[in-house]
């Protein structure tokens, strides 16, 4: 949640930039800075929803289903 906050906090500050009409090139280093956290933030829900799922996989013994699973989790994450 700190992460989405501090995220929040930045997309805030990237529309005063436009407002106040601040270099592009400033604005476009924020965009990509946001875009790091966010992709951050994507790989810690991704690396905690895997854990999980090989968790409650190896319990019911559907490991085949669970990797599939995480596949498409992974395309769709990096779509």
């Amino acid at each position: 949640m700190h992460r989405l906050k501090k995220i929040e906090g930045q997309v805030k500050g990237i529309q005063k930039m436009i407002e106040n009409e601040k270099d592009c090139a400033d604005i476009l280093t924020q965009i990509a800075a946001i875009r790091a956290a966010i992709n951050k933030v994507g790989v810690m829900l991704f690396e905690n929803h895997t854990r999980k799922c090989l968790k409650d996989a190896l319990e019911v013994n559907q490991e085949d289903k669970m990797i599939d699973d995480l596949i498409q989790v992974m395309i769709k994450f990096t779509k």
